[in-house]
């Protein structure tokens, strides 16, 4: 299963162990949260005083555990790792973007510290070790476990929702990013060339340019 097109698919319509160590490295950590920063001070502009000072204390404040971020960085990798289009969710800021939006919006606390434990309890039960610690092999055992709701067992109902919250949070912090808009292929806005009604058009409505319209309005370089 593509996970990164069915992610794209759900947004736009309605892994290697190297890349999980290099999810742990604390560099990736700061350089992801130095560009939220950075981000968000370029967005700053045109916001209320208070609203900046706000953003700045969640900003300043910590929620996650060194352990809990490198955590969220090997599970969001998981999820929308890198491949031959563009990065990985760490690539893009993803567990940076996790811990803010865990600040902004308490009520995403106690679920993903409540699944950070459940899912290292369930590596530690299967494999005696934490689920940062464990290969690649044993953490994708696990996920693909609770990454399936429909298939998954009752006993793994609390992983599958914290799972449910993790994708969803990947998700939309990897999409919203530069990464993630480029690795869509959205272009925005662009500025183009009119080339003038087309000619069947013109036909129907028994219309056509005069040369002075096609000299001055219809004419490209």
């Amino acid at each position: 299963m593509d996970r990164r097109k069915s992610l794209k698919a759900l947004l736009v319509g309605g892994v290697s162990a190297g890349a999980f160590l290099e999810a742990c490295k604390n560099s990736d950590k700061k350089g992801a949260e130095a560009k939220a920063a950075a981000d968000l001070e370029a967005g700053n502009k045109d916001r209320m005083k208070e609203e900046i000072d706000r953003n700045d204390k969640l900003m300043k404040d910590t929620f996650f555990t060194k352990e809990e971020m490198a955590t969220i960085g090997i599970l969001a990798d998981i999820i929308i790792p890198r491949d031959e289009v563009s990065g990985s969710a760490t690539d893009a800021g993803v567990p940076a973007f996790i811990e803010f939006i865990v600040k902004e919006k308490p009520e995403h606390q106690t679920p993903m510290r409540g699944g950070l434990r459940w899912i290292d309890l369930q590596s530690l039960n299967r494999f005696g070790k934490a689920f940062k610690d464990a290969s690649a092999q044993q953490q994708l055992e696990i996920v693909d476990d609770i990454a399936y709701p429909a298939k998954a067992k009752p006993e793994m109902k609390q992983g599958v929702a914290f799972f449910n919250l993790m994708r969803n949070l990947t998700a939309s912090g990897f999409y919203t990013s530069e990464i993630g808009v480029k690795d869509m292929g959205y272009m925005g806005n662009k500025p183009n060339q009119w080339d003038g009604v087309p000619d069947d058009v013109l036909k129907q409505y028994n219309m056509a340019y005069t040369e002075k319209e096609l000299k001055e309005c219809v004419k490209f370089d």
